[in-house]
């Protein structure tokens, strides 16, 4: 396999402040990797270190097995796309993107050729003579992504190059550059707090948190099978319980949740008998009056409301303790005659839900 960015024990520290945490980690040539966790978790600055910005406290990076170490941004085979894009408005679209080229002393027919090239790429090729200003704001997240593309990048750094767009055009950007990544090949490593973006486009995510990789999996193997209770609480939704494991046997673990509530699940920790934990449960997996019981862990609840939100719409039911549980709602519209205030139950599979050790 071939290895584009390779990081090895990286740790940066600022004082007395760690903000990366000796991490380390491998980009396959032609793969879209993310890193995702909250905001001041580290990751900028991560990104920062490979751009050759910011320097590691220790720990080697290499790129196409070069070391990085005492390499200038402007001379490592990366480049760097900014949440706030940087076009320059003085300049048509076609200026823009070979303003780089220009700077490296290309000649003006490999410039013509080089742009004229990569706007097809990006599907813009009647956009040259445009002036920025005149484009939206998908247009120019793609001419800022065209303008790193022209100069041949090894690796092309995203930092939430999204972040500054609306919600509709931020879902449609996703699967665009899915798709450019997929048509150029180009090795995308992509910063980002939102795990939609990270889950839809990358082949493989890191889930970051106070400067240490927690996970490094494919976007499936994340959600289905998270190796940390944060991971399992930041990617995707869940309902969690604090419990008490009152019981082991075989695969499986019986718990009590502090609502009195009794479950059979997995583990994905060793745990023992009065081992406190915490419980995850995704809405998909609840089963809303089930018709076949056996094995399924049982609870009644009340409707509190309905939340439509089409293909996402789902039930927000409270049991008889007060304890609130979201509940998603098949598609096929077979649950429609379900209103607020109904008595309704519930029932999940134990190999559905998954237990961690209670981190006090």
């Amino acid at each position: 396999m071939n290895i584009d960015l390779s990081a090895k024990d990286i740790v940066k520290k600022f004082g007395a402040l760690t903000a990366v945490n000796n991490i380390s980690f491998d980009v396959p040539k032609g793969s879209f990797f993310s890193i995702l966790g909250p905001s001041g978790c580290g990751k900028t600055t991560l990104l920062r270190m490979i751009a050759g910005f910011d320097h590691p406290t220790s720990g080697s990076l290499k790129i196409c097995g070069r070391d990085m170490l005492g390499i200038a941004p402007n001379k490592r085979p990366v480049n760097l796309v900014f949440q706030h894009l940087a076009l320059f408005p003085m300049m048509n679209v076609s200026e823009n993107i070979a303003f780089g080229l220009h700077r490296r002393g290309v000649d003006k027919q490999t410039i013509q050729k080089k742009v004229h090239e990569i706007l097809e790429r990006v599907g813009l090729p009647e956009y040259a003579n445009k002036r920025i200003d005149q484009l939206s704001g998908g247009q120019k997240q793609r001419i800022a992504i065209a303008r790193c593309l022209v100069l041949d990048p090894t690796v092309l750094l995203l930092d939430e190059p999204l972040g500054a767009l609306d919600l509709k055009l931020r879902e449609q950007m996703k699967v665009e550059l899915k798709k450019l990544q997929s048509e150029v090949g180009t090795t995308f490593i992509y910063i980002t707090h939102d795990q939609s973006e990270a889950l839809v486009m990358s082949d493989s995510v890191a889930v970051m948190q106070n400067g240490v990789f927690e996970q490094i999996a494919s976007p499936r193997e994340l959600y289905a099978e998270p190796a940390t209770s944060f991971v399992a609480s930041f990617v995707g939704d869940n309902n969690t319980w604090s419990a008490t494991v009152s019981g082991i046997e075989n695969d499986c673990i019986a718990v009590e949740t502090d609502s009195n509530l009794h479950f059979k699940t997995r583990s994905k920790d060793n745990v023992s008998i009065g081992q406190k934990v915490d419980l995850f449960l995704r809405p998909e997996a609840i089963v809303i009056n089930p018709h076949d019981v056996s094995g399924l862990n049982l609870l009644q609840v009340t409707v509190k409301a309905v939340l439509f939100d089409g293909a996402n719409s789902r039930l927000l039911t409270v049991t008889k303790a007060g304890r609130e549980l979201t509940v998603s709602l098949p598609q096929n519209r077979q649950y429609d005659y379900i209103q607020k205030g109904d008595r309704i139950s519930l029932g999940w599979s134990p190999e559905s839900g998954i237990c961690f050790k209670r981190e006090e």
